[in-house]
């Protein structure tokens, strides 16, 4: 079942999305420290809608109406903040920044690890992801909850290896995007993303 699971999760790890732009863009504006807390939120996010899923959060989320609506409304409100807060400071010319200080500038870890976390929790396609998939994958004999945590950490681990190519790979050009155009760029495009997903959470059914 974990092997059968490992081949769905990777398939979902590569598609091109929400997460890999959101660990990109820290990536290549914030630093390889910054990406990797990033990441790191992204994946506590699909433990927590994991563990919901195996006793059932996730499952009311996917029954009731109302209960649904009102967190995608909440999730996409955060992705449009976001994504709106990246473009405005493209338009005013702001978002340069010094990609050797991003560290001790741009709020720490724990900013770029809760935006990450934030964005998967406030998401519930992620709840029905698991939802819908994980009761394909049990294991007789094995409890519900530790099952759905054994698929999740698979989906877990995938992720952050996919993340630490991505990462890898934006630090290789890291020298390139000190110039703050390339900067602007990167955050014209995430926030663009952002709004976009944020938009079409909202107007999800």
């Amino acid at each position: 079942a974990l092997l059968s699971f490992a081949v769905v999760a990777a398939v979902l790890t590569i598609t091109p999305g929400l997460d890999m732009a959101l660990v990109l863009r820290s990536a290549l504006r914030d630093g390889r420290g910054s990406a990797v807390a990033t990441g790191v939120g992204i994946c506590a996010g699909s433990l927590v809608w994991a563990v919901a899923a195996a006793v059932g959060v996730s499952a009311l989320l996917t029954a009731s109406a109302t209960a649904f609506t009102v967190l995608k409304l909440v999730g996409a409100a955060y992705m449009l903040f976001l994504g709106l807060r990246m473009l405005w400071g493209v338009v005013r010319g702001t978002g340069h920044v010094d990609l050797d200080a991003a560290p001790r500038t741009r709020g720490g870890a724990w900013e770029h690890l809760r935006r990450g976390l934030l964005t998967n929790v406030l998401n519930p396609k992620v709840g029905a992801f698991y939802v819908a998939v994980l009761p394909h994958f049990m294991a007789d004999g094995v409890p519900t909850a530790v099952m759905g945590l054994l698929l999740a950490l698979v989906h877990v681990v995938e992720s952050l290896v996919f993340f630490a190519l991505i990462i890898a790979g934006a630090h290789s050009v890291r020298g390139l995007l000190q110039r703050p155009v390339a900067q602007r760029a990167i955050d014209a495009v995430t926030g663009t993303v952002l709004v976009l997903f944020g938009a079409r959470l909202a107007t999800s059914r």
